[in-house]
Parts: C-alpha cells; sequence; structure tokens
C-alpha cells in the first residue's frame, strides 16, 4: 500500500514541477510579445526619453527570479536554506517549551 501511496505523491510532485515550468514558459512569452509592443509604443510617441528601457529591466528582473526559482538555482532561498530554517525554528521552539 505504501509504494502505491509513494507512487502517487511522486506524480503529484512531478505534475507541480510540469506546471511550474509551463507558467515560466508562459511569462517569458508574454514577456518577448509585449515588451517590443512597448518599444515602439516609445519610440512613436516620446523618441527622445527611452522609458521602455525601465519596464525591459524590470520585467527581464522579475523573470531571471522567476526562472530561477523554477529550475530550482536560487543561489540564496535553496533546499538547505529551507531545510536549516526549519531546523532553527524547531530547535528554537524546543528551547521555549524546556523553559516553560
Amino acid at each position: 500500500m505504501e509504494t502505491k501511496y509513494d507512487e502517487a505523491e511522486r506524480y503529484y510532485q512531478a505534475q507541480k514541477r510540469v506546471k511550474e515550468i509551463r507558467e515560466f514558459y508562459e511569462h517569458l512569452t508574454v514577456f518577448l510579445i509585449c515588451n517590443p509592443v512597448v518599444m515602439v509604443v516609445n519610440l512613436m510617441t516620446s523618441p527622445g526619453y527611452l522609458w521602455f528601457l525601465w519596464c525591459v529591466f524590470g520585467w527581464g528582473f522579475a523573470i531571471l527570479m522567476h526562472g530561477l526559482k523554477v529550475f530550482r538555482v536560487s543561489p540564496v532561498f535553496n533546499k538547505e536554506w529551507e531545510d536549516r530554517k526549519i531546523r532553527e525554528i524547531l530547535e528554537k521552539e524546543n528551547k521555549t517549551q524546556t523553559w516553560e
């Protein structure tokens, strides 16, 4: 019985991961379609000030962070960090409970 549960859980996690990857690619596609439109609008209305660069860099940074999260390349908030914080919180709670 346990094997079926493990397989079902693995399938669910794989399904969840595929959804995250698909959502990243959708986000990237919207970025690649919208930014040329924003650039054209900027160049047609006020070519003296290239404000579209703020959009490209801001949204580009969001895309970068999204990609790092989805592909699990995050240099700061990775799995090891999460495990370390969980242990830290549990240890702190254990110390608090022993004093009560």
